[in-house]
């Protein structure tokens, strides 16, 4: 995929035709930078197929292999079924993987967040003594790609038809004529010029602002039509008395036929001038979008893996909920990534490539697609496109009840919120004396989009969110709460989290759990998770609480549930008893700063 998407870039680069020194120079290094980027795909696509026959797992331990950079660590699906006499089993599902960040670069640099800020103009990459820049965003590179193919064909198609025009006109038939002429629609200036005046500022040297071209096609096609008009001449004349005045028209028609000539001739001029400038301004956005996507990691795609598995188990699962398949296709779907990583050290460079991640999946989106097969090579899901549009193909006979939209490629939108907490030790040291802003960002921004993304689903489905209810609390109050304990600002607090996955499980959305590694941090989230389902849906005591969890935590298999995939490499093993020193175990963040502060007092007495 990602080196289709590169040669597919190569490509649009080099047929953005001739460029002034300065830009033609960028777009050197553009594909320049895209061949070194293939060349490395092409090797992991090699060093991959030489592990797929043996395994497609990637344990911890890789997580700093550049060949598996776009496989997700420690991948796994937690299945918690919940069995009742009366009625049949519930799901509960949490996929867990390791943050989707570029362990291979390591972040002495920071993430990809810090990268993409010091980059505001993607140019410094390659030309540091460039100044300010306008920057385009993904969905206005592909408007401006769509743009440059509908030009593209535009200057052949009116030179076709104007050649279709003047042979038309010979033939002194009005109804072909009239025919002819309207086929003539001209294109809609207003969309090339509002990329034309956004690149006005810093438009590319020698491509003057192309505003008045359009005016003179229109002028051009008016001058046209009038002389068409003009053409119009019976085709019979049975009257004697008027074949003189039909003589005359015949001459005054091949009169205005030589007028015609030129007329199309300026048209063609015309358009010839609008196409150039039109490529022109198109080129300078998908130029920047070029320039800005050689600065991105793809390593951080891994996280697609993770929310491709995950959407599939919950399609696969609500096949006969005509409800969630009707949300499907009116309002695409949830995807919550729950994020521990601390915002201290490496964490928060891992952070920042796990923030740009979520911000990717907003590009993504599925569609459900008939399976030629039953055979497993078959139902396996793809990628198509340029960008991130998975299809998900189903067995003809689950196929066949799925509603018209979904059968008929309804893009499915994927709406993607990223909620962290750290919990760990470091992100201690973050709150007291480091930062937090980006985890106080981040969890705000995906407050909003969740608030959006309920609020669309309540307006344009309000049979389906009104039963959007737990039993515990509704939509709205569940929102309220969330808002409530973001505005706390409490160190440490995992009520956002869980208050952030209660809501996604009420909209049918699609649960995902990170830290570092997906091993001990995840386990423990997914773990308390699965106790509080059971505590809050299912009766599970108060006094049984801490059992059930105690017993998840300690063993492979949950005790008493039943679960297709064990939990071997993120439930943690029974503890053990260690002899830590003393002092270690005493130093906690206050008594950390005075061992310091006494350090630095016995250093100076002893220089002294």
């Amino acid at each position: 995929f990602c080196v289709c998407r590169r040669i597919s870039l190569v490509q649009e680069v080099k047929e953005l035709g001739d460029l002034s020194p300065h830009w033609d120079g960028l777009r050197h290094d553009v594909i320049s930078h895209c061949h070194h980027l293939i060349g490395c795909y092409q090797e992991t696509l090699a060093e991959l197929d030489k592990l797929s026959a043996s395994s497609c797992f990637k344990s911890s331990s890789s997580k700093s292999d550049r060949h598996l950079q776009f496989v997700p660590t420690n991948l796994h699906s937690q299945r918690m079924e919940v069995t009742d006499p009366d009625c049949s089993g519930v799901w509960y599902d949490v996929i867990t993987f390791g943050a989707p960040a570029d362990h291979h670069q390591a972040f002495k640099h920071g993430g990809l967040t810090r990268l993409l800020s010091k980059h505001t103009n993607p140019r410094y990459h390659f030309r540091p003594s460039i100044q300010h820049s306008v920057i385009y965003s993904q969905d206005e590179s592909s408007r401006a790609r769509e743009l440059l193919a509908s030009v593209a064909q535009l200057q052949p198609q009116v030179f076709g038809l104007s050649e279709e025009l003047l042979a038309v006109s010979l033939e002194v038939n009005a109804g072909r004529l009239h025919k002819s002429d309207a086929a003539f629609f001209p294109p809609d200036p207003s969309v090339c010029s509002r990329a034309q005046r956004r690149a006005g500022e810093e438009r590319p040297v020698g491509h003057p602002r192309p505003d008045r071209v359009w005016a003179n096609v229109a002028k051009s096609l008016n001058c046209i039509i009038a002389m068409v008009d003009r053409l119009d001449c019976p085709q019979e004349v049975t009257s004697p008395e008027l074949l003189d005045s039909c003589c005359c028209t015949k001459i005054g028609h091949l009169c205005d036929l030589e007028q015609l000539l030129p007329l199309v001739l300026t048209l063609r001029d015309c358009v010839r001038e609008a196409v150039t400038k039109a490529r022109a301004a198109m080129t300078f956005v998908v130029l920047q979008g070029a320039l800005s996507a050689t600065i991105t990691f793809a390593s951080c795609s891994s996280q697609l893996s993770a929310v491709v598995f995950g959407f599939m188990l919950k399609l696969h699962e609500s096949l006969k909920d005509p409800q969630f398949l009707l949300q499907l296709h009116s309002v695409g779907i949830l995807v919550q990534l729950e994020g521990l990583l601390s915002t201290y050290g490496d964490e928060l460079g891992m952070l920042e490539d796990m923030e740009q991640s979520v911000t990717d999946l907003r590009g993504a989106a599925f569609t459900v697609t008939q399976a030629k097969t039953q055979q497993p090579e078959d139902l396996l899901p793809t990628i198509r496109g340029t960008w991130f549009v998975v299809e998900v193909p189903l067995p003809p006979e689950t196929f066949s009840s799925l509603p018209r939209e979904l059968k008929d490629g309804c893009l499915i939108r994927v709406d993607a919120v990223l909620f962290n907490i750290g919990i760990n030790q470091q992100q201690s040291l973050a709150e007291r004396f480091g930062d937090v802003s980006l985890q106080d960002r981040l969890n705000q921004q995906s407050f909003e989009r969740l608030k959006a993304y309920c609020s669309c689903l309540t307006d344009r489905l309000p049979n389906i969110a009104c039963f959007l209810s737990d039993g515990i609390q509704s939509l709205p109050d569940l929102l309220s709460s969330l808002d409530s304990s973001l505005e706390a600002r409490r160190r440490k607090n995992v009520e956002v989290l869980w208050i952030a996955a209660m809501v996604c499980r009420q909209v049918n959305g699609v649960r995902l759990t990170s830290c570092k590694s997906a091993k001990d941090r995840t386990a423990m989230s997914v773990t308390l998770e699965q106790c509080l389902l059971l505590q809050q849906r299912h009766k599970l005591s108060q006094q049984s609480f801490s059992s059930a969890l105690d017993s998840m935590r300690r063993s492979r298999q949950p005790s008493g549930l039943r679960s297709p995939w064990p939990l071997q490499c993120l439930a943690p093993k029974a503890p053990r008893w260690h002899l830590y020193p003393v002092a270690f175990l005493l130093v906690t963040s206050h008594l950390l700063v005075l061992w310091l502060i006494l350090s630095l007092v016995i250093l100076l007495a002893k220089y002294q």
